[in-house]
């Protein structure tokens, strides 16, 4: 429930700055044509772009912890194996009994356990 809440008010918050820079728009702050826009306008809507970008970051990433985005992940596809124990059933015998470690230059071979 918790994390319900704090998915809504960051779509809520995020959505908030993008009708504030609607109404700079609105009251000609910034016009589109002709080009003009004091540096009020400006830097407003920098503001306002970035705290709707971080609130609207922290949206996609609750939605996407709670499960809520699967359909925008890829399916990846699944490779089939060969059973282990094929693979197995092809080792020699005699290459199982001896150790496994690598034999420096120079020194003795490994002995192989005898259990009595």
């Amino acid at each position: 429930m918790r994390r319900l809440t704090i998915l809504g008010l960051s779509l809520v918050l995020g959505l908030a700055p993008l009708a504030g820079i609607g109404w700079i728009f609105a009251t000609g702050m910034i016009t589109p044509w002709p080009p003009s826009a004091t540096v009020d306008g400006l830097f407003m809507t920098l503001i306002l772009l970035a705290l709707s970008l971080c609130f609207l970051l922290n949206a996609y990433w609750e939605a996407r912890e709670q499960g809520l985005l699967k359909f925008l992940q890829k399916e990846k596809p699944t490779a089939t194996k060969a059973p282990a124990a094929s693979a197995k059933a092809t080792v020699p015998a005699a290459a199982t009994a001896t150790s496994a470690a690598p034999v420096a230059a120079g020194s003795a071979a490994p002995v192989a356990k005898v259990s009595s």
